[in-house]
């Protein structure tokens, strides 16, 4: 299986989002809002694509550089878990990760989508 964007109804039921699945099945981002339309959220996924080669700001060290957009900021939530969400060239929050327990996972993850997203099929999901 390649790597996919796949599209499917909110869970509220108003509007579209899209996970980033991996080769393997597993979601490696998922997008930043609920879009209205399929062909917005379809929009959105090619945003990620365009964007995702771009470089790493690291919230979660002591001495964070500050960079421009588009960026993948890496952070530390509330909870104690590294997460990153990528910023589209206008500062736009496009993509975000799951928690996870260590930086170096959090570093995968973005890898992982630099590496998955520029050939991923966009598919409306069943």
């Amino acid at each position: 299986m390649a790597a996919r964007f796949e599209i499917k109804a909110a869970k509220n039921g108003k509007g579209y989002v899209f996970n980033l699945r991996a080769a393997n099945g597993q979601v490696i981002a998922s997008c930043g809002e609920t879009y209205s339309s399929v062909d917005s959220c379809k929009k959105g996924a090619e945003s990620v694509r365009k964007n995702c080669a771009v470089h790493v700001e690291d919230q979660a060290a002591k001495a964070c550089e500050t960079l421009t957009h588009p960026k993948f900021e890496l952070y530390k939530d509330k909870a104690g878990q590294f997460r990153f969400r990528l910023k589209a060239s206008n500062g736009e929050i496009i993509a975000v990760s799951e928690g996870y327990t260590s930086k170096s996972s959090a570093k995968n993850g973005i890898a992982s989508v630099g590496r998955s997203a520029p050939e991923a099929a966009v598919v409306e999901a069943e």
